[in-house]
């Protein structure tokens, strides 16, 4: 975390840092996108908005997992905290979950390769705010690409059978 602090954390990286966390608390930007999505495209609606539920489903996942592993955020005095959280508990990392399952089932939907887009810098923004270890992050966007293959799952069978 000092390393990737030391070499990315410039002053527009930490402002595009602190804009990907807003956008991502409590999945609410990604919620937002999957809401747009199923007033937009009229004909998939169904399935923009189960692939919002899938994003909610993630994200409440990972706060469940934080609460029964109850790993503290990093406390290192060489490692400074760039942004707010509203909760002291790092693993797995939430904004790197909801991102993986957004990325994975809004990209299923689009038809775009938004992972890896969106993913890396999700999980990289995380260490340079000095909020997470890289095994928070590692393990977010794991937990969030199983809960994405499940809902993808879900709708190919839905999408068989109708």
């Amino acid at each position: 975390m000092r390393k990737v602090q030391g070499a990315l954390a410039k002053p527009a990286v930490v402002k595009t840092a602190r804009a990907m966390s807003l956008f991502g608390e409590h999945a609410g930007g990604w919620l937002a996108i999957g809401a747009v999505g199923a007033l937009v495209d009229r004909e998939r609606r169904g399935e923009w908005l189960t692939a919002a539920a899938g994003v909610a489903a993630a994200h409440a996942a990972s706060i469940a997992v934080k609460r029964v592993v109850r790993r503290r955020r990093p406390s290192d005095p060489e490692v400074q905290v760039l942004v707010g959280t509203p909760s002291k508990l790092s693993f797995p990392s939430s904004h790197a979950t909801s991102t993986t399952a957004a990325a994975v089932l809004y990209g299923g939907l689009t038809g775009k390769k938004l992972t890896p887009a969106v993913v890396p810098p999700m999980m990289v923004s995380r260490l340079v705010l000095g909020v997470h270890y890289p095994s928070d992050v590692v393990a977010g966007s794991a937990l969030g690409g199983a809960v994405a293959w499940g809902v993808r799952r879900f709708m190919r069978r839905r999408r068989n059978r109708g």
